[in-house]
């Protein structure tokens, strides 16, 4: 039962972009694809998101997000090629699906509304997010559903919000790189924490710091390996039959 538990906790931290699925992407210490490292600890909020920018329609329920989140995590900067990573950002269904193409036991995200995205595991979780706010440097993504922790307990209600930073610059011998980072903000009632808190335990910083990177590697992982191996982007990445 804990143990399901904890698969569950990890994978709705971070469901609203699915990439943990029932299973985490996972590489052995052989894989050249290496995951960037969470750091634990309160997250000092960006004053760099542009509130004003963000429509009406989510600015709110963002605000109440990261002003009292059960719990939250961030991960740190990591630094790679910039290939085609500015795509598949736009793209999670996509990328989701290259991920399973390749192998790895990766959740299947399904494009919705414009700018919207779901998924669902048939068994009670659900969870839909939409892209709150874009530009040059970042993305802000606004989920909400319910999830499950396991086959016995009621669904409980979850809000997340993820905030991706990127920049991009070049190296001195002209390589284009992208810098990204993420820190995500997760809320739930006050007895759905309760229960997670009793479940969990001092491990819960742990796991979201851990999905936070699992966020990170989703996009960089795939970028990496399409670096590598352009002929297999038209492939990989075309819509699902």
């Amino acid at each position: 039962m804990r143990r399901t538990a904890t698969n569950n906790l990890t994978l709705y931290l971070m469901s609203f972009l699915a990439l943990i699925g029932s299973q985490r992407l996972s590489f052995g210490q052989s894989s050249n694809l290496p995951m960037g490292q969470g750091s634990s600890g309160p997250i000092r909020r960006s004053s760099a998101i542009p509130f004003d920018s963000i429509p009406n329609q989510f600015r709110d329920r963002i605000v109440r997000i990261l002003q009292r989140p059960t719990i939250s995590a961030r991960a740190e900067p990591e630094e790679f090629t910039e290939g085609i990573y500015d795509w598949l950002i736009e793209h999670p269904d996509r990328t989701s699906l290259a991920w399973r193409r390749l192998g790895y036991p990766c959740a299947a995200i399904a494009a919705r509304a414009p700018d919207g995205f779901g998924w669902t595991d048939g068994q009670g979780t659900e969870i839909a997010w939409r892209t709150a706010f874009k530009n040059e440097a970042m993305h802000i993504w606004l989920a909400e559903g319910q999830a499950k922790l396991g086959p016995m307990m009621l669904p409980i209600q979850v809000r997340a919000v993820a905030v991706l930073h990127h920049s991009h610059s070049a190296t001195n011998d002209g390589r284009k790189v992208v810098i990204q980072n993420v820190e995500v903000y997760l809320q739930t009632d006050s007895k759905a924490a309760a229960m997670v808190a009793r479940i969990i335990g001092p491990a819960a910083p742990r796991l979201a710091d851990s999905g936070a990177s699992q966020l990170l590697l989703f996009f960089s992982g795939l970028t990496r390996y399409f670096n590598d191996h352009p002929e297999d982007i038209q492939t990989l990445l075309a819509p699902a039959r």
